[in-house]
């Protein structure tokens, strides 16, 4: 299949590059914290079964545990009651995992305001430049909060009026939701969503919204500044968690250099 050998001597050549996406996934990987009454996601821990001593000789491995929505994660669109009849993370069919991306870099207003919300108007301007947004590919929202992702209270950036990081706008996610071409939203923050959402219309609309609409989500995704704004492919790897409303994933891309 010429395609496919194309594919593996640009990679070895070196014309076609793979970029990590994912975070590094420890016990110190940024969570979602809720309001008290709600439950929580788990923290990461290893738990060491054997390693190259009595309990296993010649052997290391561990359990783990962990949230569904933990470090860079895909959400399935059954994780919002909008979405609770559409697909677990087992049934998204597999030609999706691997789809083309565009890249839309607002790192320089986010830098400036926190709690800047990507507008319509915004895609639309950048579509003027770059051409439409994918069918059947991912917007992947640019806003440098990656270098946060070190510290859990950087990255949430909470205070008494609770997180103050970057989104969509409640008409910016139903527009993605019901008029774009698009499977997915990727941000590098906690969720899909701005800190701020939980006080808009609706609540949390990109997960509303998009999930409603039977989209996915990428989440805490790395390293987007090495990304051109069209032209790079994503191939994103959630556990098949039968019933899962998600999953930790490894998300790469590939891109021409």
């Amino acid at each position: 299949m010429p395609i496919l050998q194309d594919l593996i001597h640009a990679m070895s050549a070196g014309s076609l590059e793979v970029v990590d996406l994912t975070a590094r996934l420890t016990s110190d990987t940024p969570i979602l914290q809720l309001p008290p009454q709600f439950g929580q996601t788990a923290t990461f821990e290893l738990q060491e079964i054997s390693r190259y001593d009595d309990r296993g000789p010649a052997w290391y491995w561990n359990n783990f545990r962990t949230g569904e929505h933990t470090g860079t994660h895909f959400d399935a669109p059954n994780h919002w009651v909008s979405g609770k009849d559409g697909e677990d993370v087992a049934s998204v069919p597999p030609s999706k995992l691997v789809a083309p991306a565009a890249v839309l870099d607002f790192s320089a207003e986010v830098a400036a305001n926190a709690d800047f919300l990507l507008e319509i108007d915004h895609v639309k301007a950048w579509e003027q430049t770059h051409g439409p947004l994918p069918a059947g590919g991912w917007l992947l929202f640019r806003t440098g909060w990656d270098a946060w992702s070190h510290s859990q209270e950087e990255f949430l950036n909470a205070d008494d009026n609770g997180p103050h990081t970057p989104g969509l706008s409640a008409e910016c996610a139903r527009w993605l939701a019901e008029e774009s071409p698009v499977i997915g939203l990727g941000t590098e923050t906690v969720g899909t969503d701005a800190g701020a959402a939980g006080g808009f219309e609706p609540m949390f609309p990109c997960h509303n919204l998009m999930h409603g609409a039977g989209k996915y989500g990428l989440t805490q995704l790395q390293n987007l500044a090495e990304l051109p704004p069209t032209g790079a492919v994503i191939v994103a790897s959630p556990l098949r968690i039968v019933r899962g409303s998600g999953s930790p994933a490894r998300v790469l891309a590939l891109v021409e250099r």
